[in-house]
């Protein structure tokens, strides 16, 4: 029997796995239940685990033979703060909260290859099963590395993976260089001075100073970076004012700004600062800006890409693993690993089917399901 095979033995215990943690979703940091059920199935196949790393992540560890190579394998774990909109018998119990990226599905394909490794140790090396808390916005990944995952579990490289509906199922995405983007956040305030809406002379307006901003930002992108660097600054929050006659003293803006390269995002943070200041100061207001770093971009390196692609072309044949597929301005904070210590982060087609569960809706969408027939389907 091939390993794939072996894997496939198995599906339907899978299957009802990642249903059992698709109605009993957890948000970041408190993934108690998840982390408890992954520790309890590591444990029950021998391999050694490792509790409590960024509050609620779990890492095994399956060693064979004398070679001192190691590989880190990641899943996340945690859910959104969504309401789940699906009927079916495994939707979430928690209102509020759901699966909508298919985590659950990371995690159970994990455990699959856990349980295989645990009982076919044909391997020379070590390979540590890393189970990240709060991808979504927590930066788990970023905590863990913080409180010594890689001084713990030496990684010579580590390898990710992610559902994406609108690929196949049966095909696997993988570059190398950047796969997504880096993801921050800002704050804009503008202070100007209150007045009545019939005597906009007698204040500083914040209203139309915000306005010219939000122009000025648009041209950082068309203006001050390359056409082939892509990157977004988008303002999806403005805030002033509360009554129809009346010119508020201030204006807030928040948004996100997205980059593949770590220095067209120090850029842009650079040259948001100098519009905000600069138009305000021109208009007498005053401007002030926030700028918070979130993910930095996921690159993956060559060398690991290209074991990635053979990974998977053993899985779904060559022909099914497809290198030109575009990089997302989407992020991940598997980025912080890769960073630390190389490695590739590869896209799994989730399906292009018209069913929830078939590749049917986007993730982070409320009728959102994690496509079962992925977990060890070979075509």
């Amino acid at each position: 029997m091939s390993e794939i095979d072996n894997i496939k033995s198995f599906h339907d215990e899978l299957t009802a796995w990642r249903r059992d943690l698709h109605a009993h979703p957890e948000m970041a940091y408190k993934e108690d239940r998840t982390s408890s059920f992954v520790a309890e199935k590591l444990r029950s196949w021998g391999i050694d685990v490792h509790t409590n790393l960024a509050k609620t992540g779990v890492v095994g560890t399956v060693r064979n033979g004398s070679g001192n190579r190691a590989v880190g394998l990641r899943a996340d774990m945690d859910a959104l703060p969504l309401q789940e909109l699906n009927g079916f018998d495994h939707r979430s119990k928690h209102d509020g909260v759901m699966h909508a990226c298919g985590h659950d599905g990371h995690t159970v394909m994990l455990l699959g290859a856990a349980r295989h490794l645990a009982k076919h140790r044909d391997f020379d090396g070590t390979v540590h099963l890393i189970f990240q808390p709060a991808e979504e916005g927590g930066g788990g990944g970023k905590l863990m590395i913080e409180e010594g995952l890689f001084e713990k579990f030496p990684c010579d490289a580590v390898f990710g993976l992610h559902n994406l509906p609108g690929i196949p199922v049966g095909k696997f995405a993988v570059r190398s260089g950047p796969m997504l983007a880096s993801s921050d956040k800002f704050e804009i305030t503008v202070a100007g001075t209150g007045a009545h809406g019939a005597f906009p002379h007698q204040g500083v307006d914040p209203v139309p100073i915000a306005a010219e901003i939000i122009m000025a930002l648009q041209g950082i992108v068309t203006r001050n970076i390359d056409p082939l660097q892509s990157s977004i600054i988008s303002v999806t929050q403005i805030n002033g004012g509360m009554a129809y006659n009346i010119i508020p003293n201030e204006v807030k803006m928040v948004g996100t700004t997205r980059a593949f390269s770590p220095a067209v995002r120090e850029l842009i943070e650079r040259r948001m600062g100098q519009v905000v200041e600069g138009i305000c100061a021109a208009h007498n207001a005053k401007g002030t800006l926030k700028y918070i770093h979130g993910y930095p971009p996921t690159i993956n390196s060559v060398e690991e890409t290209d074991l990635a692609a053979q990974a998977a072309a053993k899985v779904v044949g060559m022909d099914n693993v497809l290198f030109d597929h575009p990089p997302s301005m989407a992020a991940d904070d598997v980025a912080f690993m890769l960073n630390a210590k190389g490695g590739s982060h590869v896209l799994i087609g989730n399906g292009v089917g018209p069913g929830v569960g078939e590749g049917g809706c986007a993730v982070h969408n409320p009728n959102y399901d994690f496509n079962d027939k992925i977990l060890t389907r070979k075509p």
